[in-house]
């Protein structure tokens, strides 16, 4: 019924940006917060950002250079990754949680992840 995909990743050298997109489509009444998480091979999922109705939170080894932020009339979120580091290496995931439209039900969806490169 909704589902959320990612695009945006890439190659970039360090100290570039990069700016990913998570779109949502499907029977969407609300979304009522939008997180993107990361995770390289080996390693558990780890939460970057997250931004609800009340505000927004980040990590602390993005604050000062991650930006999160949704667009409501787009059902579209999205992360401004600046001043990227080899250790933002990662493949990225967007959550969100998603009121059903009709439903009175609240889902979480996750999408496939895109994955980030930091290389020179």
């Amino acid at each position: 019924q909704v589902q959320v995909v990612e695009s945006g990743g890439g190659l970039v050298q360090p100290g570039g940006s990069l700016r990913l997109s998570c779109a949502a489509s499907g029977r969407i009444f609300s979304i009522n917060a939008m997180g993107w998480y990361r995770q390289v091979p080996g390693k558990e999922r780890e939460l970057v950002a997250r931004i609800f109705s009340t505000g927004s939170d980040y990590a602390d080894s993005v604050k000062g250079r991650f930006t999160i932020s949704k667009d409501n009339a787009k059902n579209t979120g999205y992360l401004q990754m600046n001043s990227l580091k080899s250790e933002d290496t990662a493949v990225y995931f967007c959550n969100a949680q998603v009121e059903v439209h009709g439903t009175y039900t609240t889902v979480e969806i996750w999408g496939q992840g895109t994955p980030v490169t930091v290389s020179s």
